[in-house]
């Protein structure tokens, strides 16, 4: 079983910056394909970046391009989210998720283990 732990979020003003980080433990990190997810308030859970468990390929929303960036450690069992140049619009809560030689999918349902997910905040 694998659990998956997020830490990271806050509140930023819009232009700054963030940067999420997923531990994941109890599998072989190496094997796992990794998402971040975000769910704002009354709207549904949408991706935000996928890497596969090879380290490729590597997705992004179109609405974080050029702003944010996902990468991967596996030395240190964790995947990362940075966000650059926030946007209010990017507030919501973000989730981690974890699947079995994933390929950098971005549909939530093929996503086995999740995490409890940070909030992030930006201000305007």
């Amino acid at each position: 079983q694998v659990q998956l732990v997020e830490s990271g979020g806050g509140l930023v003003q819009a232009g700054g910056s963030l940067r999420l980080s997923c531990a994941a433990s109890g599998g072989t990190f190496s094997t796992l394909g990794m998402g971040w997810f975000r769910q704002a308030p009354e709207k549904e859970r949408e991706v935000v970046a996928a890497i596969g468990w090879s380290g490729r390929p590597i997705n992004l929303a179109n609405s974080v391009k050029g702003r944010f960036t996902i990468s991967r450690d596996n030395a240190k069992n964790s995947v990362y989210l940075q966000m650059n140049n926030l946007k209010p619009e990017d507030t919501a809560v973000y989730y981690c998720a974890a699947v079995v030689f994933g390929l950098g999918y971005s549909a939530a349902e093929q996503y086995t283990y999740w995490g409890q997910g940070t909030q992030v905040t930006v201000s305007s």
